[in-house]
């Protein structure tokens, strides 16, 4: 089966989601909601009938259900219409949000991190569509949220919508990497109460700042540890114990031991590890701590996802790099995702295998000057819409 991509309309589509400024700031009125808008009028635009639902103020989930009219299974792409901040402006070339288009390459927060994504598994969709009959449906999830709490995704899943699919796509830029496996990643805080003293005389408060220094310290030998143990996993490396902020006292009283302060940590594993007994290894080295400073040390668990291990032989990364190498002309290149994506919980919670393909380099996410090469936009909508149909006409 051949496909009559959409060249044009795709790229134009992902410059005009680039041109929406969809970052989660509800103090600057910005959300994902214009961004999804923006959605649901492309889909409705091609006859669709697309479903949007509020998974919190401003911040929309939009599910489409495009049936090719003969039975079989479902296949769902997946992309976000979230972006995270442009930081200082500043520092770009360019207006982050212009989508300008400049020596074949369109730029722009979220041209690679993943509107191009997103678009072209919308043109891919309905390029197969447009090609006549298909066994099955394709799902397209346009979901809010990835880049924090991942809220959509969840909401996606504890509404009950992958209990009819089958294999899930997320076109996150994975720079022509075909990815099944994702690192896990635990986010925790660790809240310290001491005991407030004057600095000339330390002696006599209990230090909560100099206590989570000694943590941070602490968790960077059980980081050497933990690398020692379980090696480096294929695709995906080491595991990272990361301190990310350490807060506490005030600037205005530089005299003054603080009673409270308070330290978050980005914790990054492989398939390798089991998260319950990482954290068991945390609080173990926290209880050391609060021995030696006598500061009381409270570990919070904000967020836990986990790795993602899809095997290759997986029908939907069998079809995936077959419809690479038709219209790449190259073998497929596996990888991992080095952070991780909304796949990640479509993978646990939604029971569903998943893996991670799409527009853009891999390394370029949340970056300064962030773009994406328009010969990569248009191809990869032909690889998806070559994915979908070796996917759902596969036998069993």
């Amino acid at each position: 089966m051949s496909f009559d991509i959409d060249a044009a309309g795709v790229v134009a589509f992902t410059q005009e989601l680039v041109r929406i400024e969809s970052v989660n700031d509800p103090a600057r009125g910005l959300s994902e909601a214009p961004a999804a808008a923006a959605v649901v009028a492309k889909m409705s635009s091609f006859g669709w009938d697309p479903v949007v639902e509020e998974v919190a103020p401003g911040r929309p989930n939009v599910i489409c259900r495009v049936e090719g009219g003969l039975p079989g299974k479902t296949l769902m792409f997946e992309g976000h219409t979230d972006v995270v901040t442009a930081g200082d402006r500043g520092a770009w070339t360019r207006d982050p949000f212009s989508g300008d288009i400049e020596s074949g390459r369109l730029h722009g927060r979220g041209s690679a991190d993943m509107k191009s994504g997103l678009a072209a598994v919308i043109y891919a969709t309905r390029a197969v569509e447009l090609a006549g009959q298909f066994p099955g449906a394709i799902v397209i999830g346009a979901l809010c949220d990835e880049e924090e709490m991942m809220i959509g995704v969840k909401h996606f899943v504890e509404q009950g919508h992958c209990d009819h699919i089958d294999a899930a796509i997320s076109a996150e830029p994975e720079g022509g990497e075909i990815c099944a496996v994702s690192k896990g990643a635990i986010r925790v805080r660790i809240d310290a109460v001491g005991r407030m003293a004057h600095g000339a005389m330390p002696f006599k408060g209990a230090n909560p700042v100099a206590a989570l220094g000694v943590v941070a310290a602490r968790l960077g030998e059980l980081q050497s540890v933990l690398q020692q143990e379980f090696g480096e996993y294929e695709h995906l490396g080491h595991v990272w114990l990361t301190p990310t902020m350490i807060n506490g006292g005030s600037i205005e009283q530089l005299n003054v031991i603080p009673a409270e302060a308070v330290m978050t940590v980005d914790i990054r594993t492989t398939p390798a590890v089991d998260h319950r007994d990482l954290l068991d290894r945390v609080s173990a080295v926290l209880g050391d701590v609060v021995g030696e400073s006598g500061v009381e040390l409270t570990l919070t668990v904000i967020d836990d996802r986990p790795s993602t291990d899809t095997p290759t032989s997986s029908p939907v990364c069998v079809a995936l790099a077959a419809a690479h190498t038709s219209v790449t002309g190259e073998s497929p290149v596996y990888g991992g995702v080095p952070g991780s994506t909304d796949g990640t919980i479509l993978w646990r919670d939604g029971g569903l295998d998943s893996v991670v393909y799409g527009p853009g380099d891999k390394w370029i996410a949340h970056q300064v000057d962030e773009y994406v090469e328009l010969d990569e936009i248009v191809t990869y909508t032909q690889v998806f819409a070559k994915a979908a149909v070796n996917f759902l006409t596969a036998e069993e």
